[in-house]
């Protein structure tokens, strides 16, 4: 008979210390903290024929966004598939299957499926959040965890966790104080989750509320950062919120210290180092060697063309380091993977490589034409993935094209957009000032 866990759930091929080590593993996503990878691992050296394990270490490298990582995820998804398992856990095979050869949406479906029929599956509703987050799919992301909160109670496992996704799905659909709400009764439950934390800071961030989201971000880092690899992506909202106020030594502080002080090489650590450094050269900050010793370890990447998203801050920053070889195959890698049957070959198309080909036409001073690349994209951009905040580098990039080419009439018209969506925001007030000032010379 199958091992159960708190909620019923069977765990195929699972023993007690298999299923202790998976359950740590579980508890460690959920908060974004530990090592759930060496967790993971204990479990199927453990069990080696727990099905679920093999398939929570492929999710885990699925979700990387790099390519030697869907290496690893096409392995373990070949390791699980002769496993005997139940008809939930045959479908996570199949979702896992999908993941590992780039169908996101496939997996995403999948996953939804799973958590309709098992609304007290945490990893199908957590692993379906991160996908509807890499797709950019904000009612998924809102709906996909509003379907099963009904069958949670606090006092459960994970409760927490839940309600945390819960509040970053209804941040990405505008409905920021039930975000808010859930953000912090989430945190209030479990003060480590990274991923309810950073849904609070995105709510302030939406609503320019930059002290706000001070205040909330320096309450208690520890919580949030210490022994997280979530930490990163935390301490860039806070950034954010300095640099909206112009607070540009506060900014260039965070980013040689947490941000990127460690240079790491994972790409969801270097998206956000790039994001910054990019937000201060449009705001004509000199960054001096940051952009060299980031964009050196972007370039080993530059020919991997398997996540749009991360092509572009690529791009950022070889652009801001003036390395054009780089640049060159990155773009040549993109004309690849548009040629592929994944689903990453339309986030790239139909976003990815003309977002890129506008970054480096900005890069280059090619105003016009970054002007003329960025617009007919951004109504579509959230197809590549992302939230919000981070692809209000498109917004502020069009904004800041539009001032250095001299077009009064678009200029004045996004920073009046701008005005109308952020009023409390400085930066937006700033935009303004400026095309006035085109305006009247």
């Amino acid at each position: 008979m199958a091992l159960k866990d708190a909620f019923g759930l069977a765990f195929s091929g699972a023993t007690q210390a298999g299923f202790s080590s998976y359950a740590r593993a579980v508890h460690e996503l959920q908060c974004f903290i530990g090592d759930p990878v060496a967790a993971i691992d204990r479990a199927i050296a453990d069990d080696p024929g727990f099905v679920m394990a093999h398939v929570f270490k492929g999710y885990l490298f699925g979700l990387a966004t790099e390519r030697d990582a869907m290496a690893v995820a096409r392995s373990c998804h070949t390791a699980a598939l002769p496993l005997t398992g139940t008809t939930r856990e045959q479908a996570h095979v199949a979702a896992l299957g999908h993941l590992a050869e780039g169908r996101w949406h496939d997996a995403a479906r999948v996953l939804e499926d799973i958590a309709i029929d098992n609304p007290l599956d945490a990893l199908a509703l957590q692993i379906g959040h991160q996908i509807d987050f890499f797709t950019g799919n904000a009612r998924m992301l809102r709906d996909r965890i509003g379907r099963a909160l009904p069958a949670w109670q606090k006092g459960m496992p994970g409760y927490h966790a839940v309600l945390g996704m819960q509040a970053f799905g209804l941040e990405e659909m505008g409905d920021y104080a039930r975000a808010e709400s859930f953000g912090r009764q989430a945190i209030d439950i479990e003060p480590r989750d990274g991923w309810a934390q950073h849904a609070v800071a995105h709510v302030m961030e939406m609503q320019s509320r930059q002290k706000d989201g001070i205040a909330w971000m320096r309450a208690n880092p520890d919580a949030w950062s210490k022994d997280s690899f979530l930490k990163i992506h935390n301490w860039w909202h806070l950034a954010l919120f300095h640099y909206d106020l112009g607070e540009i030594d506060e900014v260039l502080a965070l980013y040689d210290g947490p941000i990127y002080g460690d240079r790491s090489t994972l790409a969801l650590n270097m998206v956000d180092a790039s994001a910054i450094l990019w937000r201060l050269h449009l705001g004509g900050v000199d960054v001096g060697d940051r952009w060299a010793a980031l964009a050196a370890n972007w370039a080993p990447k530059a020919a991997a063309g398997n996540y749009a998203f991360n092509d572009v801050h690529a791009m950022m920053a070889f652009l801001g380091a003036g390395l054009a070889a780089p640049a060159q195959t990155l773009l040549e890698a993109q004309r690849e993977a548009m040629r592929g049957d994944d689903d990453n070959a339309a986030f790239t198309r139909d976003v990815g490589h003309p977002l890129t080909l506008a970054i480096k036409s900005f890069g280059e001073g090619n105003y016009d034409e970054a002007v003329r690349l960025i617009r007919p994209i951004r109504s579509i951009a959230h197809r590549f993935g992302g939230s919000h905040a981070q692809r209000d580098v498109i917004d502020l990039t069009l904004i800041e094209a539009a001032l250095r080419a001299s077009d009064a009439a678009l200029a004045r018209a996004l920073a009046a957009e701008r005005r109308l969506a952020r009023p409390d925001s400085p930066l937006s007030a700033l935009f303004l000032r400026r095309a006035a000032d085109l305006s009247e010379n």
